[in-house]
């Protein structure tokens, strides 16, 4: 199973009075940079068989703009465990029931994805993998009994991507 984990685009920074976290949206220059990055990613060779997302408003948007590049609308899921509050373990237990050679995206936020990917690919919670907004990366999962165990094939910043799909 290959897992490519991405950050959702840039958003804005402030919540309108009495609003939420939740249906905070993507910024217009953070839904212009995922554009390319999605492009960048499908210039790639990247291939998705499912995208999972959190159901926040910025993660939902990108997943979608990925989607929309990927022509892949109806693949996308929304997981409660990939909300900032989420639960690893519960993530994990839906992600061990997809078959292996299984290609799926998870789009959300950090730090739940960085700590994720280091529990993943180094047992540890506290190793700093540094994932911007807009960032992606791979990794081949080995395991996923007892736990999720995976290999980083790959970290990708959005500014790369930017000259990937320029080039």
């Amino acid at each position: 199973m290959d897992l490519f984990v991405l950050r959702h685009g840039e958003a804005g920074k402030t919540i309108p009075s009495g609003g939420s976290d939740s249906k905070r949206p993507l910024t217009v220059a953070g839904e212009k940079e995922m554009i390319v990055i999605s492009k960048a990613l499908r210039k790639m060779g990247v291939r998705f068989d499912v995208i999972l997302t959190s159901p926040l408003k910025r993660a939902r948007q990108t997943a979608d703009i990925v989607a929309k590049e990927f022509k892949a609308q109806k693949e996308i899921r929304q997981l409660r465990e990939l909300s900032p509050e989420g639960h690893k373990t519960a993530l994990y237990q839906n992600l061990s029931s997809f078959k292996e050679g299984t290609s799926i995206l998870l789009v959300g936020h950090n730090p739940y994805l960085s700590e994720m990917v280091s529990e993943i690919v180094t047992d540890e919670k506290h190793v700093r993998i540094d994932l911007k907004k807009g960032g992606i990366l791979r990794i081949r999962v080995m395991a996923v009994a007892p736990k999720l165990k995976g290999e980083l094939r790959w970290l990708i910043t959005p500014r790369l991507l930017r000259l990937i799909s320029k080039g």
